[in-house]
């Protein structure tokens, strides 16, 4: 079975091989709009079916695998810094302090799919003037959800981190794998069973 991971990130792209050392890329040119409706935790889950499905109309016998990451905090998404202003309130902002990292996945195949999120806490350390300036006049920050990237540079800034690791590079693949699992597995003639959530996962279809 073809697999495509719907999704230009080369760090995904790189920990799919974990999975699958041949698959697709194919890219979504969706735009990325969500509903007033949704809480910002949900927006990731759903952008990710919008790409899974996007990319799937075209490849129904494929495993299509769609994905969105979002840093969360104080309520509000932070995108990828579009100017070095942008990046050096992003880091001010997350200066000695905790936030969410969630990413949605959506895997889509022969009409079906199925969708979760992860979310993960990161916590910064106080980062001084000299930490952000040097950090935002390299390129790291600016192709990353938040401006920033855990296994870079931005190593240097974690306090601690609670939950997956892997999730804030930008795919949660243990999850995913078990994900995977069960999808290509399940019986579709059957009704999904109630999804078990916490405060620190949900899984839903939109």
């Amino acid at each position: 079975m073809e697999v495509i991971l719907a999704s230009a990130s080369p760090r995904r792209k790189k920990l799919l091989t974990m999975l699958y050392p041949d698959f697709r890329v194919i890219v979504s040119d969706i735009r990325e709009l969500v509903p007033r409706d949704l809480s910002v935790e949900q927006c990731p889950e759903y952008l990710a079916r919008m790409k899974a499905e996007d990319i799937a109309s075209g490849y129904e016998k494929s495993l299509v695998i769609g994905c969105d990451t979002s840093v969360i905090i104080d309520g509000k998404i932070l995108n990828k810094p579009r100017s070095t202003s942008d990046a050096r309130t992003m880091m001010q902002l997350l200066s000695g302090r905790t936030h969410q990292v969630i990413t949605g996945c959506c895997l889509y195949h022969q009409g079906q799919f199925q969708s979760f999120s992860e979310t993960t806490e990161v916590e910064f350390y106080p980062l001084s003037e000299e930490e952000i300036e040097t950090y935002i006049q390299s390129s790291e920050p600016y192709d990353k959800a938040g401006g920033y990237g855990i296994q870079n540079r931005a190593a240097l800034f974690v306090k601690g981190i609670h939950g997956d690791y892997y999730n804030v590079v930008g795919l949660p693949i243990a999850r995913l794998k078990r994900e995977i699992d069960t999808f290509l597995t399940r019986d579709f003639s059957q009704p999904e069973p109630e999804p078990k959530t916490d405060k620190k996962k949900s899984r839903s279809k939109k």
